[in-house]
């Protein structure tokens, strides 16, 4: 079957809403791990850096330091959650060998990838908001372009669930689960001014830095909140958006070639 022709007409909702519901049950069964321990850490950022650190530094384009690390911190906690919740949920079926049942039955390939990416993105979507609304405790808060803010929040769930989904194929132990997020991810963040602004850089490292993907996912997402960025808005989109077609052309050869599915 090909991936890129399948027909929305012929979607069946039930094994989606199946998949769904099972990955979104998972969640309610961890919910101290899911939710509130990423909530926990966000805050204890806010108090180190925001309170103690961002008391000595000037703002940032006219932006309080606590407040210019919001953006960041929900992208950090967006992009790693989106990734470990997709792994995991794909993961464990290969894992436990129920993915052969899975395979066999009459579920298309898309309908698959929906059901898992679907319920990894909501998840972390929730928890982006829920990030959102704990800033507001410590910091004022605004948000300039609201519409744009969901946007990106949206496509970028949506793309690292796909990331977290081949990585989940591609993991053949619960070590490699963490290989990526934790040596790849989260240093890219940390590296993508999600703490900084990328011109308070020397220039060398500036041209270096804008190697880096995820600085165009944390500036346009600065931007929809207080419409200054590091980089173009339309890079931005675009930069997002190829991405996302990438992760869809390897699902796609993934689930055409057998990759790490069949024995």
């Amino acid at each position: 079957m090909n991936f890129f022709r399948f027909n929305v007409s012929h979607l069946n909702l039930y094994p989606v809403r199946a998949i769904y519901m099972a990955e979104m049950m998972r969640t309610r069964r961890t919910l101290l791990q899911s939710v509130v321990s990423p909530v926990i850490s966000t805050s204890l950022y806010f108090v180190v850096f925001g309170a103690a650190i961002g008391s000595r530094i000037e703002e940032i384009g006219g932006v309080s330091y606590g407040a210019f690390i919001v953006p960041g911190l929900i992208m950090l906690m967006l992009l790693t959650q989106s990734v470990s919740n997709a792994s995991f949920g794909i993961f464990f079926p290969k894992f436990s060998g129920s993915i052969y049942e899975l395979l066999s039955a009459p579920i298309s390939f898309f309908e698959i990838v929906i059901g898992y990416v679907g319920a990894a993105a909501t998840k972390s979507v929730v928890l982006g908001i829920i990030i959102l609304a704990t800033a507001g405790f410590f910091v004022p808060l605004e948000i300039a372009h609201p519409v744009w803010m969901l946007l990106f929040l949206l496509l970028t769930a949506v793309t690292f669930s796909m990331l977290g989904f081949i990585i989940g194929i591609w993991a053949d132990g619960f070590d490699k689960l963490q290989l990526v997020p934790l040596l790849v991810i989260t240093p890219l963040t940390f590296l993508g001014g999600s703490f900084y602004s990328i011109d308070m850089l020397p220039p060398f490292w500036q041209g270096v830095t804008l190697l880096n993907p995820v600085v165009y996912l944390v500036s346009g997402f600065r931007w929809s909140f207080y419409g200054i960025s590091d980089v173009s808005i339309v890079a931005s989109v675009v930069m997002i958006l190829l991405f996302l077609l990438v992760c869809l052309a390897t699902i796609a050869w993934i689930f055409r070639t057998g990759y790490r599915l069949k024995p």
